[in-house]
């Protein structure tokens, strides 16, 4: 157990090597009640959130997920974020919880000429995470749903015994899974419910390898204030055709101009452990920085993520990363390690 973001947090329980393999093939579960939930309701709510968030949000439909992040003036990364789309009138938002207090700040800072209401129910819900490609199973077995109708990244109310939840489906380990979002009272009977059925309970430590190989970002390493999404390699994120967004002006130089570096994957070719702060060099040059490394859990490869000259960052590109007092070789690769195992609906 460790301190993080307020909380008192399990980095593991019987070890990140059993509970990442669990999740990637089985079912684990995290409990993620420390993640902030926001909500933003009012007659210009979807015009709001069309202003702060980076993604494309009017066609949502109610029920849709949407991933994205809110821009700074820099063009940088307040958070990146979950808005569940309720209707135009009413999001439900999922920070980070390290960033709660600096989020709900920065989003009724930008409230002035917008008939909205933003506040902070985070500490309403408790949620837990179900991961793994028998989660479907697992909440068929134990509450009696049928869930293949609930696609990736959509959300929707259900009750799971007496109890009222809101059940979303996308995940943030590469596999498919659920969040369950409820009264922190109701997510300690799930809990005790999931591990009676034999549901693995996966700590931070596994958390983050398992987002790591699928290539999803974590704030304050490939995203930060001074990190856009187009250098974190997210444009697919970010709409520059909106008329009005925070940051936009910047963001579409940067798309036009092109970014001076970039997120890449990078792959050593010694069995070494590329951590976090750890530069990279290109010859005698240093051309970036390890954002996240690790042994691969499921490929046994040293991989990383690192963020690089764009000069730099091209495929295949030799590099080395200095490790200690020796600099270990490896190339540039895509940021592919590990393949996604969503369900789209009906699946």
């Amino acid at each position: 157990m460790e301190p993080f973001a307020g909380f008192l947090m399990p980095i593991q329980y019987q070890g990140i090597i059993a509970e990442h393999q669990a999740v990637r093939q089985n079912v684990g579960m995290f409990d993620v009640s420390h993640m902030g939930e926001i909500l933003v309701r009012g007659k210009e709510a979807l015009d709001y959130v069309d202003y702060v968030f980076s993604n494309e949000i009017r066609s949502k439909l109610p029920g849709q997920v949407t991933y994205g992040v809110l821009p700074n003036e820099q063009g940088g990364v307040v958070d990146d974020l979950l808005v569940y789309k309720v209707n135009d009138e009413e999001f439900f938002l999922v920070v980070n919880a390290s960033n709660i207090a600096k989020d709900y700040a920065w989003l009724v800072e930008q409230t002035e000429g917008f008939d909205v209401l933003v506040s902070n129910h985070s500490d309403y819900y408790g949620e837990i995470a179900l991961q793994g490609p028998s989660a479907e199973a697992v909440m068929r077995d134990i509450f009696g749903l049928e869930l293949k109708d609930l696609g990736f990244f959509m959300f929707g109310n259900f009750e799971l015994g007496d109890r009222e939840v809101l059940l979303s489906r996308t995940g943030y380990t590469g596999e498919d899974g659920f969040e369950i979002y409820a009264k922190p009272e109701d997510i300690q009977v799930f809990w005790d419910m999931f591990l009676a059925h034999g549901v693995v309970p996966c700590g931070l430590g596994c958390r983050d390898t398992l987002r790591f190989e699928a290539a999803l970002p974590l704030y304050g390493h490939e995203l930060s204030d001074t990190i856009s999404p187009l250098e974190a390699g997210f444009s697919m994120f970010v709409d520059l055709s909106k008329p009005r967004m925070i940051g936009l002006d910047i963001l579409k130089k940067q798309k036009e101009e092109g970014v001076v570096r970039r997120v890449v994957g990078i792959e050593l070719t010694e069995k070494a452990i590329p951590r976090q702060g750890y530069e990279v060099y290109k010859g005698e040059t240093k051309i970036g920085v390890v954002t996240t490394g690790y042994l691969s859990i499921s490929t046994g490869k040293p991989l990383a993520m690192a963020l690089v000259d764009a000069a730099h960052s091209k495929k295949d590109t030799l590099i080395t990363v200095q490790i200690r007092t020796k600099q270990v070789p490896g190339f540039i690769r895509n940021k592919q390690f590990y393949k996604k195992n969503y369900k789209a609906k009906g699946e």
